[in-house]
């Protein structure tokens, strides 16, 4: 039986190709992001490890920030002196650096990188822990001097002798470049600058006796441990002390966020290849059983029993997945190397020789390829089991052979019934983590529901697609109608293959057109101002831009924004943790606001604060009341509720509560931010369009911000929903590769299957090229068949997320037609791409030895 199988196994690799790339696909996509996550890790472990102090002494800070304030907290430098005394300690260093920080070169372009890794400026001083040393020129000695690292001198044309403006947030100045350093490590992708340390103390921080931390190195014999146990029982409370393993950990935890987005969208990938892969590969099988009825029937009569013929079939699928498996893990490696090789384009060098593929790696790679190939394998082997061995006598095919539809019907009208129940849960539900939840499961239920119950939807639904192709195209077009409608469950796992991405792209595009509405919407609604001058990634910007707008010929009325984090002690005994948002007077001016009690008066009143009305009731707080607040640097404050909003959607980012407050307020307990936003109304008499073009000339010294109006902040939302699209389509174009192998690998074994009824066709005188139609109006209806199951799907997942988005205040819901039109014609695309190499052999081959073929 062994021998029989790998013979067997031989004799079809042709055939199972295509299976076997769905199992490369796969299998690369896991292999690539461990690889890469793995080595990205290490690398990173090792710099870190390698640069961090023995001990860094910096400001204590418990309020995480989930909107940037601008704040750059700090420690006394005197403290330095103090730490230097503590017994163990050998040196100490103050450090005074800022990230995020805009610097200009002589043409005004920012030297920073373009791809979210922050400009960092900063005090110089060497030590063995370096990460860099200098190559070029020297080291700053005095304001005005400056040194940048190698890779974006490089990149953005910086030489010894240019100067550069930094656009710090107690001002702007200049200095000139006198050396440049390179990294001995990894360059994690920032751009360095640094300045003499008396600069940067009073450049950078607005404070000569101020510091972001101390960093101290440990006497010989003294370990990291016991050297912060000796220096928190010197200084006592009121400072946050990490040791040099513990500022590794917290940097790789910062880390982990964008190895986690990295990681999750390549997974993201080889899901989907994985699902559609199933179909292709259950499909191969079953057809290739039903193929070798007469082969298996010979070996039941020649003694094999049917655990035998089902261990046969299972041992071609764990070969099938072994090779799969195989290439997909080399595959991965390419993968993984040319995703070093991007992010070196991106500003990361990484070192492909440095790759990291631990063990885990080729046992998950295994384990994947194997294990889908395997289970997919499995209903078919049971079928070739029940293989009787008169059919090895009989002209017989078992591809009927397996449970009845009835039992299917059952079966997907079940699931189907726990999906629908799960939607309209997630329909009904309050909150929105239970209403998330509900439509996660909602999805799977209704996905599974539509594979298990799709054969049944082939002959109402087909009958109706290929409606008119016997009018049109004549016998040939009833001829490719008869051949999809032949075998149910076939067309069925052929079309749920392409079905499965379009559900996907048709849920989330009407989520993503809803979202685009609504938050046009609330832009017409909300925004009153005739412009808004705000930074693109919504970093903070340094007071001189303010300024600048306020001393802007034409500009009339001028009302800031910040925000800041805080902690409020709630009357129902819980505390929550937020964001609030502060500002200027005179806000209805340029921001709509609808209060359920109170008003903008009341809110932004000094000692005053206003929240969303469900937050308030939420926590039983009411108009009047007065809740302790806990504000950034442990200042703690009592504010009055002034106001209840009804604001659709106040709850932004990480702003739980839609907090409001005034800048007053803000600015008594967190002097040292900067602002976010500054909203700006033309003066009377003034033209709009020349005050725009007045306001980018007084900005265009301070390329990261810039000017908006209503039409401006909308397309910036668009973009914004654009990337999370992106990466749908890039999934969809995923699906389709895999789909499109799988129609032509059901065609192709169809044409194998139908050779001697494709020689009489030809015998009674259909042309080549009619047969080539045939062939391609079949491959189309199957794909047009798989398009409107998926879009049907999809449109269920879309209402079902907006229901979820309703919960956040999106409340417009928008179906893009023209998208899924579209969809629809591609789907008859990728139906006459797909047949092209099938209708090609069929139509090639030579009609007596068809006829005669067994």
């Amino acid at each position: 039986m062994l021998k029989a199988t790998l013979r067997s196994f031989l004799a079809h690799k042709g055939r199972l190709a295509l299976s076997a790339l769905a199992v490369i696909l796969s299998v690369a996509f896991v292999a690539g992001s461990l690889i890469f996550s793995d080595t990205v890790s290490r690398t990173f472990d090792r710099l870190f490890a390698s640069t961090a102090a023995d001990l860094a002494v910096g400001p204590k800070d418990d309020l995480d920030e989930s909107m940037p304030t601008g704040r750059t907290p700090t420690v006394p430098a005197d403290l330095a002196r103090r730490v230097a005394k503590v017994d163990g300690v050998a040196a100490t260093h103050i450090d005074a650096s800022v990230e995020n920080i805009t610097v200009v070169d002589r043409d005004n372009d920012p030297v920073g990188p373009t791809t979210g890794a922050p400009t960092i400026a900063g005090n110089w001083y060497e030590t063995e822990r370096s990460p860099v040393e200098i190559t070029s020129g020297r080291a700053p000695r005095a304001a005005g001097e400056a040194m940048i690292d190698a890779d974006t001198a490089d990149k953005k044309d910086v030489e010894i002798g240019d100067t550069l403006k930094i656009l710090a947030a107690p001002g702007s100045f200049e200095a000139r470049v006198v050396g440049i350093v390179t990294f001995t490590t990894t360059n994690p992708g920032a751009a360095l600058v640094f300045l003499d340390t008396p600069t940067a103390q009073a450049r950078l921080l607005g404070d000569k006796n101020a510091a972001t931390s101390i960093s101290v190195d440990a006497a010989a014999g003294v370990s990291d441990t016991e050297l912060k146990r000796r220096v928190a029982a010197d200084l006592g409370g009121g400072y946050d002390l990490e040791t040099a393993d513990e500022q590794a950990e917290s940097a790789a935890s910062e880390l982990g966020g964008f190895l986690d987005v990295i990681k999750y969208v390549m997974l993201g990938f080889a899901g989907v290849a994985v699902l559609v892969g199933i179909f292709l590969i259950v499909n191969t099988f079953s057809m290739l059983i039903a193929q070798r009825t007469r082969e298996l029937g010979l070996l039941r009569a020649l003694g094999a029993d049917r655990r035998q013929v089902r261990r046969s079939v299972l041992i071609e699928a764990v070969l099938l997945g072994v090779v799969g498996s195989t290439l997909g893990l080399a595959a991965g490696i390419g993968l993984a190397a040319g995703l070093i090789e991007l992010m070196g384009l991106f500003g990361m060098n990484l070192k492909s020789t440095e790759m990291v593929i631990g063990w885990p790696t080729p046992v998950v790679s295994y384990v994947v390829g194997v294990g889908v190939t395997f289970l997919a394998a499995y209903l078919p082997a049971r079928r070739a089991a029940q293989v009787s061995p008169m059919a090895a006598l009989a002209d017989a095919e078992i591809a009927g052979v397996g449970r009845p539809l009835r039992v299917r019907g059952v079966v997907g009208s079940v699931v189907a019934a726990g999906g629908a129940a799960a939607l309209v849960g997630c329909a009904v539900a309050t909150e929105t983590s239970t209403s998330a939840s509900l439509l996660g499961l909602g999805i799977v239920l209704s996905l599974v529901a539509t594979v298990v119950a799709g054969p049944l939807l082939v002959r109402p639904v087909i009958r109706v697609l290929g409606g008119a192709f016997p009018a049109v195209y004549g016998s040939v077009g009833r001829m490719s109608q008869r051949n999809a409608l032949r075998n149910p469950r076939r067309t069925g796992a052929t079309a749920a293959a392409l079905m499965v991405g379009l559900a996907l792209v048709g849920g989330l595009s009407v989520a993503s057109a809803s979202m685009t509405k609504s938050f046009d919407d609330q832009i017409d609604k909300t925004l009153g101002a005739d412009f808004v001058v705000q930074n693109n990634t919504f970093m903070p910007f340094p007071a001189e831009v303010t300024e600048k707008i306020r001393g802007t010929d034409g500009a009339g009325l001028v009302v800031r924004n910040r925000f800041t984090p805080l902690k409020l002690s709630m009357p129902d005994g819980k505390s929550v943790e937020t964001t609030a948002a502060g500002y200027g007077s005179r806000l209805d001016d340029v921001v709509k606001i609808t209060y359920a009690q109170g008003s903008s008066a009341r809110a932004l009143a000094p000692g005053n604060v206003a929240m969303d009305r469900d937050f308030a009731k939420d926590h039983d707080v009411r108009v009047g009341a007065k809740l302790p607040v806990e504000f950034p640097g442990e200042r703690k404050a009592e504010l009055t509720v002034g106001a209840l909003t009804d604001q659709e959607g106040a709850e932004g980012p990480g702003m739980k509560g839609g907090l409001i407050m005034g800048l007053g307020t803000l600015e008594k307990y967190v002097p040292d931010g900067q602002d976010s936003a500054v909203y700006v109304n033309t003066a009377p008499g003034t033209d709009a369009e020349a005050l725009r073009d007045r306001l980018d000339t007084a900005l265009d010294p301070y390329p990261q911000v810039q000017v908006r109006d209503q039409a401006d902040y909308k397309k910036l939302i668009r973009e914004q929903i654009a990337v999370m699209l992106y990466l749908v389509y890039a999934l969809l174009g995923l699906a389709i590769v895999i789909a499109v192998l799988g129609v032509v690998n059901t065609l192709a074994l169809s044409v194998v299957e139908r050779t001697r009824e494709i020689g009489l066709l030809r015998a009674i005188g259909l042309a080549r090229r009619q047969l080539r139609r045939m062939i391609r109006l079949e491959s189309v209806v199957i794909a047009v068949f798989g398009a409107v199951l998926g879009l049907a799907l999809g449109l269920v997942w879309g209402v079902s997320m907006h229901q979820v988005l309703e919960l956040q205040g999106l409340t417009a819901f928008a179906v893009p037609w023209s998208t899924l039109v579209a969809v629809v014609v591609g789907s008859v695309v990728v139906g006459i791409v797909a047949a092209l190499l099938p209708a090609l052999r069929a139509s090639r081959m030579n009609v007596l030895e068809a006829i005669a073929h067994e």
